[in-house]
């Protein structure tokens, strides 16, 4: 596999989705294009780059943007930070969104979609708190063979238990032939669409809250900046952010404070002036 080959992949990738594969993450290449090889009947990554030189063969670049995005997910995923959500974050829009008694949330770079049911199950654990309200909730990805499953929202036995107690998982999935599928409480809440978070924003200024999570680690420090000012467009100007708990929206944007002492929780900076402008008052 030479180095030539892989800077060409690497630099597929970049040109489609902005995602950058740093030369020390290359080696993973061959381990994710490993299905795709067998598949197409294809030896090694140099007859790959000779095939991609073919415009025929935009299927096969599509392809192999799509094996090396990396969808790892699975349900209440750094539960601590759902923790958070449930104990500040949504009391916290409550009383904000009181009079309307309507939430919109994004799920940016939701995969295959436990992030945004592991959302509805917050809401639908708590029905007396969230009688009578209108709950949106987006997922987005930027892989639509993920966006496809998540659509289709039918887990298999591994993928139900990742993160999913006994208890929330009988309450709120039904055993199908094919796998488990969430109950109308959840899917009803939920809707999903095929979108890069670097690209602006499907509602602009309308969500109250959006979660961001683990996905500027795939990105160069420029294009971090650049989706979080799309971000910023996307909240409300009382809404908050959640990204990953090991990234940091620091020195990259002016549109985020950070909430308080804890890791990947932010709101909007206006929001955060205003609030001390009162205090001073």
């Amino acid at each position: 596999m030479s180095e030539i080959s892989q800077r060409i992949v690497a630099d597929l990738l970049f040109s489609r989705t902005g995602q950058q594969l740093a030369e020390n993450r290359r080696w993973r290449i061959q381990t994710a294009l490993a299905g795709l090889f067998r598949e197409r009947g294809i030896s090694n990554l140099d007859q790959l780059v000779c095939l991609l030189a073919d415009p025929r063969e935009e299927g096969l670049a599509q392809d192999v943007v799509e094996a090396l995005l990396n969808n790892e997910t699975y349900f209440f995923r750094d539960r601590l930070m759902f923790d958070l959500l449930a104990r500040e974050v949504l009391p916290d829009l409550a009383a904000k969104r009181a009079a309307s008694r309507r939430l919109t949330i994004w799920s940016g770079g939701c995969s295959t979609g436990q992030e945004a049911l592991s959302l509805a199950i917050l809401f639908a654990d708590d029905p007396k708190a969230w009688e009578g309200w209108r709950i949106d909730i987006l997922g987005t990805d930027i892989s639509g063979k993920a966006i496809q499953a998540a659509r289709r929202a039918c887990y298999t036995q591994f993928e139900i238990q990742r993160g999913l107690g006994v208890a929330q998982m009988l309450r709120w999935f039904d055993e199908s032939a094919d796998g488990w599928r969430p109950r109308h409480e959840l899917a009803r809440r939920v809707r999903f669409e095929r979108r890069n978070v670097l690209d602006s924003p499907p509602e602009p200024g309308r969500f109250d809250l959006v979660l961001c999570r683990n996905v500027l680690l795939y990105f160069d420090r420029a294009y971090r900046g650049r989706a979080l000012d799309r971000l910023a467009e996307a909240v409300a100007h009382d809404g908050w952010l959640m990204i990953g708990a090991g990234e940091s929206a620091q020195g990259l944007t002016n549109a985020f404070a950070p909430a308080g002492d804890t890791s990947g929780l932010y709101r909007r900076a206006t929001s955060m002036a205003a609030q001390s402008i009162g205090a001073a008052r």
